[in-house]
């Protein structure tokens, strides 16, 4: 069976819009609140669309991308606020890694890493 990437969540500045897959409605509400933020301030700072992406091997990705022919779309900007929320929201991002490890994937040695 081929695995593919899964999108946890994501919005866009075009659309003005936050999408939330429905496989993860199960988090609990604090941490959706927080996806939600961090992905539209992200899209408000920045512009584009961003996602928050689970790889074959449940690592979270962070997506970007725009339109061609925008020229408010921040590129350096982008890579800059990425990193910031990689270090601001490392405990974040980890936490959702393992979740997503251990009741998608079914891998349960991420709980026994985690310990």
């Amino acid at each position: 069976m081929e695995q593919r990437e899964v999108v946890l969540c994501g919005a866009s500045a075009y659309t003005k819009k936050f999408y939330l897959n429905e496989q993860f409605k199960g988090l609990p509400d604090g941490v959706k609140n927080d996806l939600q933020i961090l992905c539209v301030l992200y899209t408000e700072d920045i512009g584009g669309v961003f996602q928050m992406i689970f790889d074959e091997e449940g690592q979270l990705l962070l997506k970007t991308e725009y339109e061609e022919g925008d020229f408010t779309y921040d590129e350096i900007g982008s890579i800059l606020k990425i990193k910031q929320i990689q270090r601001e929201r490392q405990e974040l991002l980890e936490s959702l890694e393992m979740y997503y490890k251990v009741f998608f994937l079914s891998d349960a040695s991420a709980l026994a890493d985690a310990e």
